[in-house]
């Protein structure tokens, strides 16, 4: 009969068996350690520079906004440029560095020196406005001094323990200087933002938070005379965007609060974006931060950004997607966020929220009434007969259509948007190219005819034209 183990026995194997096993690993740290090479040992240059052991130091992290990469790069070479200039090293490890802290990197190192040696800086190619582009420092450790206490700084482009975040991480023997430089960084971020006076529109990943970006754009021109309204709407909403900023100083004298918001509401097609452009063109240096769609889950971002560049605008559009009246059925996440962003601003912050929604009657009641959250409503209504026939003239602008012409196509178009005259304008020029001649008047008046034909019925619908 085979002989039986007892626990004892069990217990002196299993001790052998891990004292081997740690053996092992020592000899081989050795010998990695005894290998030339021609790697650098992350540790040595850390504790040169620091003139101390890195690892008994205390790391100083700050998770940073997420869009605000950019920004993070200029700040922290503003406060290294501050203090002197320093040195920039990479640190080798391939991804596995990104996955690990500061202090989980020194450990290792220290275990595995090769595994974290000196290397090349990792950099990431950024926009910073719609035709310039930086070279961001994606992985990078800074060596510095400030007032000869010697800094050791970290900066990663995004770090998916963190959402996503942009992360600093700072090695300093002095602890008060070590939170100085993390708020020096914070206030750099702000003070030479490459957001600052941009239009900007946020993008995220719903996969990877860390793929979150910014995407420039270019600021609009849109004349006033190019905005038509019915009497007396463009000048309110001007009033309230573009005046208050004019008048800040005078308001702030006063007492008065800067903060505002604006609905745009109506049905679609009627000129809420156009007028939204006209708005933006019309507040130079101003920063714009567009939300549409997905993006308006980063409102919350959006909003501390608007904060921290102001003067701002902040644009929702079509926020009766996330903003709905609450009930016990369905409530949006988003809509709280919203809420939040306009209650959290101070009285005095010169930041307007632009919202626009084709649903005002399902508008979340606290969103739409109460003062501080949105000041002004004002209806973008279908336009009216008069109106018609100043976008004929409009969008017709340089072609040789007759006076009479442009006003038998507003007669023949009562009840339609602007987005119609602009698509029977394009229509008509169309078929004249396909017929291989200039376009005429009897061209406008078939692609009204075609367009309002029953087998067009979805077309209007795309329009914004109801029934």
């Amino acid at each position: 009969m085979p002989q039986q183990i007892t626990d004892d026995q069990l217990d002196a194997h299993l001790d052998a068996y891990l004292a081997a096993h740690e053996a092992l690993a020592q000899a081989a740290a050795r010998r990695q350690r005894e290998q030339p090479g021609d790697v650098e040992p992350l540790l040595p240059v850390l504790a040169a520079h620091l003139r101390t052991e890195p690892r008994g130091l205390p790391v100083h992290a700050a998770q940073l906004p997420v869009l605000r990469r950019v920004d993070v790069d200029i700040a922290v070479a503003a406060v290294v440029e501050a203090a002197g200039g320093g040195r920039l090293v990479g640190i080798g490890g391939g991804d596995q560095k990104t996955h690990q802290s500061l202090s989980e990197i020194l450990q290792n190192a220290g275990t595995w020196p090769a595994h974290f040696p000196l290397g090349p800086v990792d950099y990431h190619r950024a926009a910073t406005g719609p035709d310039t582009a930086r070279q961001v420092v994606a992985f990078g450790l800074h060596l510095f001094a400030v007032d000869d206490v010697p800094v050791a700084l970290l900066q990663r482009r995004a770090s998916m323990r963190h959402d996503g975040a942009p992360l600093v991480e700072v090695l300093c023997p002095d602890d008060a200087v070590a939170a100085d430089v993390l708020t020096r960084v914070r206030h750099e971020m702000d003070a030479r933002s490459a957001l600052r006076g941009q239009v900007v529109t946020f993008s995220g990943s719903p996969f990877d938070p860390g793929e979150s970006g910014v995407v420039h754009v270019r600021r609009p021109v849109v004349p006033r005379e190019d905005v038509v309204l019915p009497d007396g709407t463009l000048e309110r909403v001007e009033r309230q965007v573009l005046g208050v900023a004019r008048h800040r100083d005078a308001l702030r004298a006063a007492g008065q609060h800067l903060k505002r918001g604006v609905l745009l509401y109506g049905p679609p097609g009627t000129g809420k974006t156009h007028t939204v452009r006209h708005l933006v063109g019309a507040s130079p240096g101003t920063t714009v931060i567009l939300l549409s769609g997905p993006a308006l889950q980063l409102i919350g971002v959006a909003a501390e950004t608007a904060r921290a560049l102001q003067p701002s605008i902040v644009v929702l559009e079509d926020c009766d997607l996330v903003a709905e009246e609450r009930s016990v059925h369905s409530s949006s996440p988003v809509l709280f966020e919203v809420l939040d962003a306009l209650d959290g601003l101070a009285a005095d912050a010169d930041v307007t929220f632009v919202l626009t929604t084709n649903r005002a009657d399902v508008l979340e009641p606290a969103l739409a009434q109460r003062p501080g959250r949105v000041d002004l409503a004002v209806e973008i209504p279908l336009p009216d007969d008069r109106a018609r026939r100043r976008l004929f003239d409009l969008y017709g602008q340089g072609l040789p259509f007759t006076d009479a012409a442009l006003s038998a196509a507003a007669g023949a178009t009562a009840g339609m948007t602007a987005s119609f005259v602009k698509e029977a304008i394009r229509r008509a020029v169309l078929l004249a190219a396909e017929a291989g001649r200039a376009v005429q008047d009897q061209d406008l008046g078939a692609a009204i005819a075609e367009m309002t034909g029953d087998s067009e019925r979805i077309t209007r619908s795309l329009l914004g034209v109801a029934g």
